[in-house]
């Protein structure tokens, strides 16, 4: 953006920011808009959506053009964001399904805090897979693993995780022919293809990702003296917490929260305040390695 846009970016009131903000998000992290996104939102007419459109356009000329047969405007491939999206904020944002954009410029400071993300994915890759899922479509991603380092693959990607350490994407994986997860912090480029999805790629189809499954968590009969203030920390009624998962998640959230999966309980340390009382409901999760004390049932 030039200096003269700059200053111009500068003299736009708060309210107006907010607007540009959000179309320059809709862009980035879906591709396309319409002036309907903007009067919705904002409660304002036509005429005013108008002006800040025409306004976006005049600060990123290259940003976007205008499809008139399908009356929407969409991202183009020189497309640079006018504002700095803040990548941990935003997938915060997206998880809870806040699609505002309001981030990039500056939102009201609380003092609240919270313990340091070590790993925050690059934006970039972020908007072209939430793009990919938004108007399903596949993906070539380079990704690096740990068992045979970096290679292009082919995904069909459904959503986006946080497991509570770190961001994935859950997708088809074409190499494998199954569905998987992969980490946000180990893809270095993105594609978004054009060719048609098969049925079998379809997120419907994802076994571990529709199953739902049912977990009593308790207080550990153990390790905790005190069973009331566990039972207070998780508002557990009757001294249950009660919880329905998806089987592709389930893992993450047990060993999130150190949860004692032991038949008996029988896990020592401080660490193990809860304990999931129906083991038997995880038979058939897939990623329960990472579960503290499970064992496959037999």
């Amino acid at each position: 953006m030039s200096n003269n846009n700059n200053k111009k970016l500068e003299e736009v009131s708060f309210a107006q920011k907010q607007r540009l903000a959000f179309i320059d998000f809709l862009l980035m992290f879906k591709g396309t808009f319409v002036r309907s996104d903007l009067t919705s939102k904002f409660q304002m007419g036509m005429a005013n959506a108008t002006r800040d459109i025409a306004l976006y356009r005049e600060l990123a000329p290259k940003n976007c053009d205008f499809d008139n047969p399908a009356k929407m405007y969409c991202q183009t491939k020189l497309f640079k964001p006018l504002f700095k999206h803040d990548a941990r904020k935003t997938l915060v944002k997206l998880a809870n399904n806040i699609t505002d954009g309001f981030d990039a410029i500056g939102d009201i400071n609380f003092p609240v805090d919270a313990p340091s993300q070590l790993n925050v994915p690059d934006i970039f890759i972020v908007a072209k897979l939430v793009q990919s899922i938004l108007n399903n479509k596949a993906v070539s991603i380079i990704y690096t693993s740990l068992s045979s380092g970096s290679a292009a693959r082919e995904l069909v990607p459904h959503s986006i995780i946080d497991n509570g350490l770190r961001w994935h994407v859950r997708a088809f994986d074409r190499k494998s022919n199954s569905f998987r997860d992969f980490v946000l912090t180990r893809i270095s480029k993105v594609t978004i293809k054009d060719d048609v999805l098969q049925n079998h790629e379809d997120k419907l189809e994802d076994n571990q990702w529709m199953r739902m499954m049912p977990l009593q968590l308790v207080p550990h009969p153990n390790n905790i003296e005190h069973a009331t203030a566990i039972q207070m920390d998780y508002a557990m009624d009757k001294g249950v917490l009660e919880l329905n998962v998806r089987a592709a998640l389930a893992g993450y959230l047990l060993r999130r929260w150190n949860v004692d999966c032991t038949e008996n309980a029988s896990l020592i340390g401080g660490e193990y305040q809860l304990w999931l009382r129906n083991r038997q409901t995880l038979y058939g999760a897939e990623n329960l390695a990472i579960a503290p004390g499970y064992k496959t049932i037999e």
